[in-house]
């Protein structure tokens, strides 16, 4: 038996433009830059990690901040933006390549690092597909520190090298590097030059491609 590993943002669910549209709120209200490049690389961190990015990148200190009420209110405003997701939002390829496992005898979990991944599963009418779910309620440590695939592989009684892990963060690719997974990365083969595969999106994917 064999498993596919899925991070959710921008794999499965086009929620990657929420997170972009609360954190650009968040630094416009504190008078921090920020821009499509560098919310790249936030993608597949966590919440707190990505505020320590913005406020390094704009030569700030995080302790002169209260990050905690910052993070609640990024949170605040991306659960607003998402209250009414449903889906219309899973990008191409997301059901095919979910059905497919299932046909195929193959486990399918869920390792993100949001703490609404189970709320946007259930909204988008995804969440019986999956065998198991791990996200940031369940782990301490953020990609891409390899915590959240490892918990996955060891929850489903599987080795780490049969598993794939599906990602289209550079955090992400690296934390399954490290668990020795395989790894398919989902976006720009430019910006994702570890991964074993890229493809634009799911749809894009071949069982073949595993093999080559």
């Amino acid at each position: 038996m064999s498993a596919f590993i899925f991070d959710l943002d921008g794999v499965l669910v086009d929620t990657a433009k929420y997170h972009f549209q609360s954190w650009s709120a968040v630094a416009d209200k504190y008078g921090l830059g920020f821009d499509a490049a560098l919310n790249e690389k936030l993608k597949g961190v966590s919440r707190r990690r990505s505020f320590e990015i913005i406020v390094g990148h704009n030569g700030r200190a995080v302790d002169d901040y209260d990050v905690s009420e910052i993070l609640n209110e990024k949170n605040r405003l991306y659960l607003q933006f998402i209250a009414s997701i449903n889906a219309s939002e899973l990008l191409p390829g997301t059901i095919d390549i979910l059905s497919a496992c299932k046909r195929h005898g193959i486990y399918i979990a869920l390792g993100s690092a949001s703490k609404n991944a189970r709320y946007i599963l259930e909204q988008t009418q995804i969440l019986h597909y999956f065998d198991i779910i791990v996200d940031g309620n369940d782990v301490t440590k953020a990609k891409p520190d390899p915590q959240v695939f490892q918990l996955a592989s060891r929850t489903l009684g599987l080795k780490n090298e049969e598993c794939t892990v599906f990602e289209d963060s550079i955090a992400g690719i690296q934390a399954a590097q490290q668990a020795n997974m395989h790894t398919v990365g989902i976006g720009d083969s430019n910006i994702l030059t570890l991964a074993d595969i890229t493809i634009p999106d799911l749809s894009y994917f071949d069982f073949k491609l595993l093999h080559k």
